[in-house]
Parts: structure tokens; C-alpha cells; sequence
């Protein structure tokens, strides 16, 4: 049988700017995916006829809710000791390195986190801006999924969120972390996400109704996805490692469940609808 190892050892950091601030491929996977579903959030707007006012107020909720939501959430699920210990690490971008703060980039980012901030932050633009959450949401949930592929392949650059061990001559070695052939976990996320995507696409070019059906879908599908892969996934901290489910699995389940709970309603609701007068 042929080997099929892949060495993988590239540097997170391209440069820094000014000789001070890391330019790394996270940053710059994370920012383009957050553009390019931006360009796609507009179009979307512009085709269903809704003003350039109320996208541009969508989007600074959107990216606020996201970045908020995902560092707390990390903080939160993850290591809730730096919310009392190290406050400022969990608001600034920044690290304490032998005693000395230093520029560090939000390192620490939990999706499951930016789900919950950016769900947040569309509760509060439809407040002020009178439309329908539903809608709303289910024109996200066409969009979302490309970011999380481009959040996915800045995790593999980083040469984070490893997979675990392969037992075999395949995989890919982070040379960053050790000399074993691992699963790519996060390239595995990122193709699922993708075909997410693809999903979310064909609903919404058939202009499946009603409102928030497709959000239900979306929810399923991303955090099933989630919740499957994470059993190639090395733990993230040390206490998952006496967990059946690790904590990305168990934060998945509740969304699978309203995702669940919500398409099956929305159907329900649709069947009802067309056919409740019938007699």
C-alpha cells in the first residue's frame, strides 16, 4: 500500500505589519469569508427589493454579533476562568507573554458563540428595522456556511482543531504539533460546510416557503455535520477528556433540536395553510 502522508508545517504568520502586528492566513481566510458573504448578503437584498439602508444596518449587526458572540463563547464554554482572571485578554486582542502584553489577534473564537451573537444581533435589527426575523434568518443561513468553509481552512493553516491519530501511513502531519499522520479534521468541516452551502443554495433558488423553514434546514445540517466530525477531533481542553461528548458536540445538540423543531413547525404550518380550506 502507498503511503499517503501529507507534511504539513507552514507558518500561521505571513508577516507583520509595521514589524508588530502578525499578518496570519486566519485573519485574512476569516475576513474574506466574511466579504464574500457580504457581497452575497447584498445581492440577495437588492434582488428582493430591500433598501441599501437596512443591509447596511444588517451587516454591522451581523459582523458585531459574530465577533462578540464567538470570543465570549470561547471564554464562556471553553475557559470561563479568564473572564475573572484575565479580563482584558477576553475584550482586547491580546496575550500576557512572560509578564508583557502583546498584540495577539483574537485567537480564541467559538462558532458556537457567534451562532448565539449573531441570532442576537438579528432579534435587535428587526426590532429596528420591522422586518421578520424568519426572513431574515433564512437569508443568512444561505450566506453563513461560506464562512465557516473559509473559518475552517484558517483552523488548518493554524494548524489547530487537529484531528486525531489515523492508526495508519495516511493523514496529514502538523509538523507544528507533532510527527503523526492525523485526520484533517478541519478540511473535513469545510467540505461538509460547502455542501451545506450547495443545499442552502438550491433551497433558496426554489424559493422554498415559509419563512424560516430553510433557517431550520441550515441549523440541522451545520451542527450535524459539526457534531459527527467531532469524533475525528482531538479534545480542545483538558476537561473534555473524561466527557463521552465533547463540549462542541453538546453545545451542537440544541440547535439540531430547534433547527428540528422549527422546520418541522414551519412545514406543518405551510401544509396547513394550503390545504385547511379545502372544505
Amino acid at each position: 500500500m502507498i503511503a499517503t502522508v501529507i507534511h504539513w508545517g507552514t507558518s500561521p504568520e505571513i508577516t507583520k505589519l509595521f514589524g508588530v502586528f502578525p499578518l496570519t492566513y486566519y485573519g485574512l481566510l476569516f475576513t474574506g469569508g466574511i466579504a464574500l458573504a457580504y457581497f452575497m448578503m447584498a445581492w440577495i437584498y437588492r434582488r428582493e427589493g430591500i433598501g441599501d439602508e437596512k443591509f447596511d444596518r444588517l451587516s454591522i449587526y451581523v459582523v458585531l454579533g459574530t465577533i462578540i458572540g464567538a470570543r465570549l463563547g470561547h471564554f464562556l464554554f471553553y475557559q470561563p476562568e479568564y473572564l475573572w482572571k484575565a479580563p482584558l485578554e477576553v475584550v482586547l486582542p491580546i496575550a500576557k507573554v512572560d509578564g508583557v502584553y502583546q498584540f495577539d489577534g483574537y485567537r480564541g473564537l467559538a462558532s458556537h458563540g457567534g451562532i448565539i451573537g449573531i441570532i442576537i444581533a438579528v432579534i435587535l435589527y428587526c426590532r429596528k428595522t420591522k422586518l421578520s426575523f424568519l426572513w431574515v434568518a433564512d437569508r443568512l443561513a444561505v450566506v453563513a456556511p461560506v464562512t465557516c468553509v473559509f473559518i475552517r481552512v484558517g483552523n488548518f493553516m493554524n494548524s489547530e482543531i487537529i484531528g486525531k491519530p489515523t492508526g495508519g501511513d495516511y493523514g496529514v502531519v502538523f509538523r507544528l504539533v507533532d510527527a503523526i499522520p492525523r485526520h484533517p479534521a478541519q478540511l473535513y468541516e469545510a467540505i461538509a460546510y460547502l455542501l451545506v452551502f450547495s443545499m442552502m443554495i438550491m433551497l433558496y433558488r426554489r424559493n422554498v416557503k415559509p419563512d424560516g423553514f430553510i433557517f431550520g434546514i441550515f441549523l440541522i445540517l451545520l451542527f450535524s455535520a459539526r457534531f459527527g466530525i467531532e469524533f475525528f477531533k482531538e479534545k480542545q481542553v483538558a476537561f473534555e477528556r473524561g466527557m463521552t461528548l465533547n463540549m462542541g458536540q453538546w453545545l451542537s445538540i440544541p440547535f439540531i433540536l430547534i433547527g428540528s423543531a422549527l422546520a418541522a413547525y414551519r412545514r406543518k404550518s405551510a401544509v396547513n395553510n394550503e390545504y385547511g380550506h379545502a372544505y
